[in-house]
């Protein structure tokens, strides 16, 4: 504007100017927190995969004992339905169903040990159990 003095067409100018590189600064304080729940999520689906995992390989492990009966077959169905998981301990009771009394429960638990690889939830990691359980037929 032509009438209005020099001084007053200057004013926004120098308002922006006392507010620059804050945007850069608000982002600065942002990305850590986003960054930390965005692994946080991560490692806990990983997590939540890994138990279903657990759960799917003792219901194929009590599955085989009950079809088949032994110890042997069942830990095998256990390690093939885990994959590339490696297991803690595998826990089978009783020893067989051969000729175990009608209406006997097979109790299969399955042990692994999850480590956080960011180790935003700890870096001791986590133990995480998987059981199922069949009569014998």
């Amino acid at each position: 504007m032509p009438g209005r003095p020099a001084r007053l067409r200057r004013r926004p100018v120098r308002r922006l100017l006392g507010e620059r590189g804050a945007a850069a600064v608000e982002f600065a304080l942002v990305v850590p927190v986003l960054l930390l729940l965005l692994l946080g999520i991560m490692e806990v689906s990983a997590a939540f995969n890994t138990q279903a995992t657990l759960s799917a390989a003792a219901r194929e492990g009590a599955r085989s004992m009950v079809s088949s009966g032994t110890v042997a077959s069942a830990r095998s169905a256990v390690q093939t339905a885990a994959g590339s998981l490696s297991l803690t301990s595998v826990s089978i009771t009783p020893a067989s169903c051969v000729g175990a009394a009608a209406g006997t429960t097979v109790t299969v638990t399955v042990t692994a040990r999850r480590t956080f690889v960011a180790g935003v939830l700890g870096s001791a990691g986590v133990t995480l159990t998987g059981t199922a359980a069949m009569r014998c037929g």
